[in-house]
Order: structure tokens, then sequence, then C-alpha cells
């Protein structure tokens, strides 16, 4: 009689990535299709990646505890996860080395294969992620198994069984499985490359189902819903993308580890349009920008015509775009091109010659966001930034995955908006105005 054969599917998610993150896994037998095991678990705050390897290996586990003679065939929706437990993918993260590592050795090599599915197909193991962050959420466990009738967990269950979207409540995977785009997408991708992503091309879709994935937390009262009205006023971030350079028409990367352009004559006109709108709203309190030429620029033109002072905030730096700054998208694709492409598809991955991930930029601009809202407090301040940390502020915000930043249109001198609530909450006033430039 041959060996018994399991088929483990697992995932997991974090709603701000890094955020409340949870797994979910299956163990079915292949050869019936009986689920066998449920496992499930709200780990706390973490990223996508992290909560995936905590699904696998956790799946892997209870095929182990049925049977340790097993063959295993694992199926995930994280391309990433599934190239590098194959072996073809390097594994660079501090925090998914040990994981990835544990996950080699719960069975001997040879007994477990891996397999991509698209997301549609990993429903079971998505619902259980979003059933164990929905628990962690109300401080509760999770828990495996039949369950009380008439219980918040059961009422989910429940309703999670009869909804339509692929992923209800949280969408457990915040993954960009992002193919690599035409050269005539302008190469923004995110970045400060002189353009936005979306300007002449259509936005990157999930490649399993051709549409934007879903990636919305357990909905909470936002303002003007329901928040209570002892809040008092919000630390309203204003984001403001600086005024052109020479390298934004040409759409280059333009990072803070390039040549640090100054603004363009059209990028000095821009930041005098958009002074003399924000002088008219006569909203801004403070001005804060970042440490490169072209925002310092941008900043001082506005704070001029305000009246205010320019602070200086190393967190709202650009992405620095490694050995890729001053190229176009098309010369990155063709002297990098597996990088590129590795860089479109997994957060974590770095551009070539030691550049920075989207997922540390996600990092370093949480903790800069939760710097300013601590420091202002009520008040309404003037962010001078670059297209990723904006993008960032409006994507953590609204508690969406990372490929949305690839959906975001974002023009030089823009103005975005996100208000902070004393409760955590969060709300997104404004998104890529520019209709300070056409008057």
């Amino acid at each position: 009689m041959g060996a018994r054969e399991f088929v483990v599917e697992a995932d997991g998610g974090s709603r701000g990535n890094p955020g409340p993150a949870g797994y979910g896994s299956v163990v079915v037998d292949a050869a019936t299709g009986e689920t066998l095991v449920e496992r499930a678990e709200y780990i706390g705050v973490a990223t996508n990646n992290v909560a995936e390897y905590r699904g696998l290996l956790a799946g892997l586990r209870a095929a182990r505890e049925l049977d340790p003679d097993a063959v295993v065939r694992v199926r995930m929706d994280s391309k990433l996860v599934v190239e590098q437990m194959s072996g073809r993918w390097k594994i660079k993260h501090p925090d998914m080395k040990p994981l990835a590592t544990e996950a080699a050795r719960v069975f001997p090599p040879g007994q477990v294969t891996y397999e991509w599915i698209p997301r549609e197909h990993n429903k079971h193991a998505d619902r259980l992620a979003n059933e164990a962050m929905d628990a962690g959420k109300r401080g509760e466990r999770w828990e495996a198994g039949p369950l009380r009738p008439g219980s918040a967990q059961a009422d989910a269950r429940a309703a999670r069984a009869v909804a339509t979207p692929a992923k209800p409540e949280g969408a457990a995977s915040a993954k960009p499985e992002v193919a690599a785009l035409d050269t005539a997408d302008g190469a923004s991708h995110g970045a400060d490359v002189g353009g936005s992503a979306g300007t002449g091309a259509a936005a990157p879709t999930t490649p399993a189902t051709g549409a934007p994935s879903a990636a919305s937390s357990t909905p909470q009262p936002s303002v003007g819903w329901g928040s209570a009205p002892d809040l008092g006023a919000p630390a309203t971030l204003v984001l403001l993308r600086h005024g052109e350079t020479p390298l934004t028409p040409q759409k280059r990367f333009s990072g803070s580890g390039g040549s640090d352009p100054s603004l363009s004559a059209v990028g000095r006109e821009q930041a005098e349009r958009v002074a003399a709108a924000l002088a008219r709203r006569g909203t801004i309190q403070h001005i804060v920008a970042s440490p490169l030429a072209r925002t310092r620029e941008t900043a001082d033109v506005v704070a001029a015509r305000l009246g205010l002072e320019v602070a200086v905030e190393d967190g709202l730096r650009e992405t620095d775009f490694g050995a890729w700054e001053g190229l176009t998208f098309g010369e990155v694709r063709e002297r990098h091109p597996e990088d590129l492409t590795r860089w479109l598809a997994d957060p974590e991955a770095e551009p070539t010659g030691g550049g920075e991930s989207f997922a540390a930029t996600a990092t370093r601009i949480a903790a800069t966001r939760d710097k300013l809202v601590a420091a202002y407090a009520g008040r309404t301040v003037l962010l001078v930034t670059h297209v990723t940390p904006i993008k960032t502020f409006v994507r953590l915000a609204l508690g969406a995955p990372p490929e949305s930043l690839f959906r975001m249109e974002l023009s030089a001198a823009s103005l975005s908006a996100v208000a902070y609530y004393a409760d955590g909450n969060a709300s997104v006033r404004l998104l890529n105005d520019t209709s300070h430039l056409r008057t």
C-alpha cells in the first residue's frame, strides 16, 4: 500500500502590512477530498508574507501529526512562498528565513511539493485566516471544529459561506502578483519616476482573476459615519508631491539614492501655484518636508507664501531605487529583467544594488506617520514629500494591499489628505487634486 497523500492549503494576511495579521490552514485527504484538519491563528502585528509562512508551517505540522510518512502537496496563492520553498527564489527577509527553514524541516526532503493556485481556489484557507483576524480583533481565540450555534464565530462563518467576493472581511492575502508591465507604462509603479502608475496604461491586475484584489479590513466607523462626537479635531496630514524636476517628464526613477535633482522651471511654477491655492484655503498650520532638494524647494515656496517655517523629516524621503536611479522603466527591464519582475511581484523585493523594498518603505512611513500624528494632534500639517510615501500613507489609511500602489494616480504638485482621529481611525479626504495647476 502506498503512502497516504495530503493536500495542504494555506493562506495568511495582514490588515495594514504590517498590521493585525492571521493565518489559516486546512489539511485535505487527497484521495477522498475530506477536510481532516483546520488551523487558524491571530498572530498580532506582522507582515502579509510572514503570516503566509506561519500558515504554511501550521498546515505542514498538522499534516505531520496525522501521518509523518505522508506525501504532501502544498497549494497556496502566494507566488512568493511557493517559489521560495521550491528553491527557485532566494529568501532575503530576516523575518521569513527562520520560518522557511522551519517549514522545510517538518517533513524529510522530497515528501513535500509546492503548487501555486489562483486566489479563488484558496477560499477555505483564506476564510480561516480572516476568521482568525476577526476573532483577534474581538480579543478572542479562533476555535477549530464544530462551532457553538449563535456564537460570533459561527455567525461569521455562516455569513462567509454565502458571500460572493473572493476576499471577504479583510482580504487575507495582500499580495501583488503582478507580471512585468509594458515599457510604455511610464514606469511609475508607486515610485517617484516622473509619472504615476496608471498614466497611459491600465492598472496591473491579479493574474488569476484579471481584476484588482480586494483588501479592506472589517469595517470600522469612519468620520461622518457614526463616529463618537468627542474624538476632537483630527491630525490632518495634507500630502503634497513636489513639483517637476528635469527627470519627471523623462519618466526616470528618482529616489533618495540618486542625483537629488532640483525643480525645473515648470516645477517652480507648479510650486507657486500650489502655494497660492493653499494660501487661499488658509488651513495649513505647519509644514514638514522630506530632506531631498526637490521637496525642500517646493516647501520653501509654500512656506514663504504662508509665512511658516519648514521642518525636515528624514522619514518622508523617497524610496531608494539602488542601481535603477536615473533609468527609465524600459532601461531597467532591459538591464535587470529578473530583479524587476521580482520587485513587481513581491513587496519585500529590493531594486538591484540594494535599494529599498516597498515593505521597508511602508514600515518607515508607518513609523513617521505615528510620530507626526502624535506631534501634531488636532492640527493641519502640510507634508511635502514624494510618490511612494504619499501612496503609502493612503494605502495604510485604507488598509489596502501593496498592489494598490500601482493603482493610484499621483501627479507632480498634486495634493492628497488623510485625517487621523483619536480612536485610531483614518479618513482619506483627498487624492491627487491638481485643480490648482489648471487655474
